[in-house]
């Protein structure tokens, strides 16, 4: 293997961040950094960056990415801190464009130009960034955001929240711009991946059977055992039990202060006329 990796478990958010490294020239990339938020004070703390930072050090490494699945909803991207402490590019998927213009609008952000100029690189499938003498692939795997790519580095597809371990599922796709039949089509593309190829997944939640968290898992063991899309379910089937699903969640948590702070490839609104920095809670009557 001419790469390694590590991994960070935020259990506030029950996100797993990757950090992965070219072994013959040191060159980095991590892969959805959150940035720790305390929603009761609205209080930002840097522990996990911190920590990834210790890590590059220990092992002598230079960032050249951090590697944004899609725009979270569920936690805050540390992609901008990150960026600042290192030098290294933001990238995401291009369609992140249509995420920027839906919630610029929800949150009223002037600040937010639909473009993706708030990241460094915005990437499509085929395209590939190289690591060192290593090459990370990009696939286009909507359907739970507009913007979600899976990033291919050697034997592993690094998902995000298209898929989650066999035993969960597979993501919503009933945020704005998600939609049930384009995830399955999404998901199709990563279990066309070899069988071997491992997955490891942007969260782990843990079920009434499994009480100890994992993130790894391979192609044959989602076709096998995904208990959504297992092999056999059909685009009709999965579109019906998601959308029956679906219609039964809550928004995340953190979704507002989330969103708000991720179309921003991890920076904050800009400070108001007081010098303090605001986020914004838009209101709906029902």
């Amino acid at each position: 293997m001419s790469v390694q990796q590590m991994s960070f478990f935020h259990e506030a958010t029950s996100t797993v961040t990757y950090l992965v490294w070219d072994v013959a020239t040191g060159q980095a990339a991590v892969i959805d950094p959150v940035l720790d938020y305390e929603p009761k004070g609205a209080k930002i703390s840097r522990d996990q960056i911190s920590e990834i930072l210790r890590a590059l050090e220990a092992h002598g490494l230079k960032l050249a990415y951090i590697l944004e699945t899609h725009a979270h909803a569920d936690h805050l991207s540390a992609a901008a801190r990150l960026r600042q402490a290192t030098g290294a590019q933001v990238v995401i998927g291009a369609h992140i464009t249509a995420v920027q213009d839906y919630f610029g609008k929800v949150f009223g952000a002037e600040d937010v130009r639909a473009d993706g100029a708030d990241f460094d690189r915005l990437v499509r499938e085929g395209d590939v960034l190289r690591l060192g003498e290593t090459e990370i692939g990009v696939l286009h795997t909507p359907g739970h955001t507009p913007a979600c790519v899976t990033y291919l580095i050697e034997d592993a597809a690094y998902v995000g929240d298209t898929l989650f371990m066999p035993d969960y599922g597979t993501a919503r796709a009933d945020f704005p711009g998600g939609d049930a039949a384009t995830l399955y089509r999404s998901i199709q593309k990563i279990l066309a991946l070899p069988p071997e190829t491992r997955i490891f997944v942007g969260h782990d939640y843990l079920t009434k059977d499994r009480k100890t968290h994992v993130w790894e898992t391979t192609v044959a063991a989602q076709r096998a055992e995904n208990v959504h899309l297992r092999d056999g379910v059909s685009e009709a089937d999965f579109v019906a039990r998601r959308e029956a699903r679906d219609a039964t969640l809550p928004p995340p948590t953190l979704i507002l202060p989330s969103l708000q702070v991720n179309i921003r490839a991890g920076g904050l609104p800009p400070p108001e006329r007081d010098g303090r920095v605001y986020l914004r809670l838009p209101v709906t009557e029902i």
